[in-house]
Formats: structure tokens, sequence, C-alpha cells
């Protein structure tokens, strides 16, 4: 861990460059094959409102809805990488909130709001912060987590760009440890993660979001930096 948090800091492009020449895109741009839609009041893959669109390789989600798309596959040792950035809608309950999001892993199959999972906080002034919901733990800097409904990790610096400007944001996931960086900056990390594989989740949570750029790395297990 300590060795990744030097790299990081010192080369942070460089390391980043490497990783990426392997991704491969989860997000065709075209349709949401490989995902399933979900919304809390509608259910699975039913979305009369339109919260999920897709134009120009872009994935608009209106935030009118609590929800999210989920990958089908399920994902264990992985290098996430997607943008993100802002619209101007919001809706209640949310409507005078801070804009909220969230990038989620390691998500239990139950469809529900919210399943089991860790979230890299997608969240205005707030973007990679650590959320565990459902008891989920995980160690940071040294010290365990509570096994709560919600407990959060805030970042440890800021990576984020204006509203309305694209920004990168990847998940590292690997044999338990964790690292979120933002716009190439390394902004959390942590290790011991009491949930170690599951989907990949998207969420709409009151707030106009627009995804595109979806892509990832899998890791062969156990095998460390």
């Amino acid at each position: 861990m300590k060795r990744l948090l030097i790299l990081l800091t010192l080369f942070p492009f460089a390391f980043l460059q490497a990783q990426t020449d392997k991704m491969q895109a989860i997000f065709n741009g075209k349709d949401l094959e490989g995902w399933t839609k979900f919304l809390q009041k509608q259910g699975v893959n039913k979305d009369p409102q339109q919260v999920f669109k897709i134009a120009d390789g872009v994935l608009h989600v209106s935030g009118q809805e609590f929800g999210y798309v989920a990958t089908k596959k399920i994902y264990k040792n992985f290098h996430l990488s997607l943008e993100f950035k802002w619209g101007e809608k919001k809706y209640p309950p949310r409507e005078h909130d801070k804009r909220d999001a969230g990038i989620c892993y390691n998500v239990e199959q139950k469809d529900k709001i919210w399943p089991k999972l860790v979230e890299c906080q997608i969240q205005e002034g707030d973007v990679g912060d650590l959320w565990l919901v459902d008891s989920v733990t995980a160690f940071v800097d040294g010290i365990k987590t509570e096994p709560k409904d919600y407990a959060t990790v805030m970042k440890i610096r800021d990576g984020e760009r204006k509203h309305g400007e694209w920004n990168r944001v990847e998940v590292i996931s690997r044999n338990g440890k964790f690292n979120f960086i933002v716009n190439g900056i390394l902004v959390n990390e942590g290790e011991y993660v009491s949930l170690e594989s599951g989907r990949i989740l998207l969420q709409s949570e009151g707030a106009e979001i627009f995804y595109r750029d979806i892509k990832i790395e899998e890791f062969p297990e156990f095998v460390t930096y």
C-alpha cells in the first residue's frame, strides 16, 4: 500500500497511463447492453420517465428518481475509469442539497435502495469520499470503520473540477485494497474491505449527471504491485 501511494503521489500520470493501455469499454455508448436498470418506484428495467437516456456516446441520468444502472457481470480485482459532469436539474427530496450520485462497486446481487456496497462518492465538493453501506467495513489509516448502515471516510485531498466540466474518476480495487483517483490525483485509499467482489453501479440520486468513457481493466487474483 505504501509503495502504491508513493508511486501515485510522485508519478500519477505515468502510472495511470500504464494501467489504461489494457482497459476495455463496458459501456458501448449506444445502449445499456450488459447493464441492468433499477428504479426505487419502478423496479428492474422499467423506466417510463427515461431517467436513463443515451445520446452521442453519453449516459444521461436525469436524477428524478432514485435508482441506478448496474453491470450484469461480477467484478473482483479491477481498475475502473470513467468521466462524469453535472447537469443543472435537481429533484425532491434533494432539490435544495448538493448534487449527489456515486460510483459503487462490490455490490450485492439483491436490487434495492441501497444494496450492500462500497461507494466512491460523487457529490459536489466531496468527490472521492468513501461510503460503506449495510455494515460493510474497511481499514483506513490502520483504523477499522464501524459496521453501520452508512459509514463514511472523507477524502484526503481535492481533485474535483468546477461545475460543468468533465471529471475523470478511477477506482482501483485489488485484493481488498482500494484507491480513488480524481483527475489524476489520489484522494482516498484503504484496505481490508469486507466485500471483495460484486457488481458495479452508477447512481441516480436526485441530480442530473452525465457519464461517458466507462472502461475497466481486470487484474489476476492475488497479484500485488
